[in-house]
């Protein structure tokens, strides 16, 4: 069993930044794919990024790449979420998220999630 906790969430004007933190419980956090997925109001949650086990391999959304960067530190059961130059179509509640199946872009890939943390972006 994982339980994760987000945090870093809020409120930020359009081209700024915010760094979420998602921290796991259990002995096992490295053995785990974790990603991070997105849910704006009247809209399917969607796959923001996910990071592999050893933190070796990253891959993003389109809509991540270039602005976001996912990293984790196993030390700390921790992954982590830099958000850069932020939009309005940024803003949603953040879910992080640990599973191993595929396809790990989508949320059947997916055991364990958080509580999710609202990131709101004014423009």
């Amino acid at each position: 069993q994982v339980q994760l906790v987000e945090s870093g969430g809020g409120l930020v004007q359009a081209g700024g930044s915010l760094r979420l933190s998602c921290a796991a419980s259990g002995r096992t956090f490295s053995t785990y794919v974790m990603a991070w997925f997105r849910q704006a109001p009247g809209k399917e949650r969607e796959f923001v990024a996910f990071i592999s086990g050893s933190g070796v391999y990253t891959y993003y959304a389109d809509s991540a790449k270039g602005r976001f960067t996912i990293s984790r530190d196993n030390a700390k059961n921790t992954v982590f979420l830099q958000m850069n130059s932020l939009n309005s179509e940024d803003t949603a509640v953040y879910y992080c998220a640990a599973g191993s199946a595929r396809p790990l872009t989508t949320t059947r890939g997916y055991d364990y999630w958080g509580q999710g943390t609202q990131v709101t972006v004014s423009s």
